[in-house]
């Protein structure tokens, strides 16, 4: 019997009392407190749903059965996992002593379809000016970084931006749990691995950066910067790597610069502040912040591309496009509606577009693009 289909048949058995969440494809986090407390998210909000196991024996039965098909065990040794399921959904669990209250588990679910740019201008989350202003920038082989908080939409972004990397070229993608569908054909696709019981076989994501430049990539992809691979990410931008791409957690476009000079430091190499940062800003050429606004929608709600540090030794960004009320729309309430908005500045890519990329460029964003 595959693999799948064991599964799909654990699931149906053991975790009965939230299969129709699961199954549900308005949901897309289910949080399980404890036995008789479970929380789902459905379209960006949070809700109680009246699920619930028989008791703690059978709770704690399906959680273990689940993680069998991961791999790890749950124990007062590793009270901690992160894991991916069969089917794609990212599962997190959390044990006692660790969890206070009782044993805690996310199954955040795979998107069997992802959405992709034009659907997520459909959706308000960006408009056709910046979608098109992002085509240029992906395919004129900028390093994009997504940032943003929890749940802001990053993955999804990155997905959808993966579709205007050009066809033919190498793409290595590198991520802790595996989420990414990258829309290209050439993927080779990189995943960490933690420890044993016995602290043997772990492979971190500086590992598999190492790895990745000796397949000969066009592009790196990086999930989610999370630690010391954030300097080995920037070496490989500004050493032939052109056009990378990455998510990190981060409020703001500078917050995540400053995010990203952080966690380099993380990596124990001993690089003078000043050269660290102005590598930073000759790596990073466009942030994109994803935000979750009111009504949980979510939004860009910035893109600012990166330039030279200051003579202060501070990051320098522009600002092209900023989230602000449209004059010209309002809700049936009469509130202002909010749009992103193109600032009027111009693009570090004025006047050095290759003759391929001006292909891309509409009259939409002419402007952006402009020398005067």
């Amino acid at each position: 019997m595959p693999a799948s289909e064991i599964f799909a048949r654990t699931v149906a058995h053991y975790l009965a009392p939230i299969k129709r969440y699961l199954d549900d494809t308005s949901v897309t986090e289910v949080m399980v407190n404890k036995a008789d407390e479970v929380y789902i998210e459905r379209d960006g909000k949070i809700e109680k749903t009246d699920a619930r196991f028989t008791d703690d024996e059978a709770y704690d039965a399906a959680v273990n059965n689940i993680l069998q098909f991961t791999g790890k065990t749950l124990n007062e040794l590793t009270p901690l996992i992160d894991a991916r399921l069969p089917d794609g959904s990212r599962v997190h669990v959390a044990r006692p002593p660790c969890s206070r209250f009782g044993t805690v588990v996310t199954i955040r679910k795979f998107a069997k379809s992802m959405l992709d740019i034009d659907w997520l201008v459909e959706l308000g989350t960006l408009t056709e000016q910046a979608r098109q202003y992002l085509h240029v920038a992906v395919a004129a082989e900028l390093n994009v970084l997504v940032a943003g908080g929890t749940s802001s939409g990053k993955t999804s972004l990155l997905n959808a931006l993966s579709s205007f990397i050009p066809k033919g070229e190498r793409i290595v993608v590198i991520e802790d749990s595996a989420e990414l569908q990258l829309q290209q054909e050439h993927v080779i696709s990189l995943e960490a691995r933690s420890a044993d019981r016995y602290g043997r076989g772990q492979v971190t994501i500086r590992d598999l950066f190492r790895s990745s430049l000796r397949l000969r990539p066009d592009r790196i992809v990086i999930g989610e910067v999370r630690g010391g691979e954030a300097l080995d990410m920037i070496q490989a931008m500004t050493s032939g790597h052109g056009g990378s791409m990455g998510t990190l957690h981060a409020n703001n476009p500078r917050d995540a610069l400053n995010r990203l000079e952080t966690m380099a430091l993380m990596s124990k190499v001993d690089l003078p502040l000043h050269a660290l940062r102005s590598q930073v800003s000759s790596a990073i050429d466009v942030v994109v912040q994803m935000s979750r606004h009111i009504g949980s929608r979510r939004l860009v709600t910035q893109i600012s591309e990166v330039e030279p540090m200051g003579e202060d030794g501070r990051y320098r960004l522009k600002d092209l496009f900023l989230l602000d009320h449209d004059p010209t729309k309002s809700t049936e309430a009469g509130d202002k509606v909010l749009q992103l908005t193109w600032t009027g500045e111009r693009s570090t890519l004025a006047g050095r577009l290759r003759p391929r990329d001006e292909k891309l460029v509409t009259p939409a964003v002419e402007g952006l693009f402009k020398t005067t």
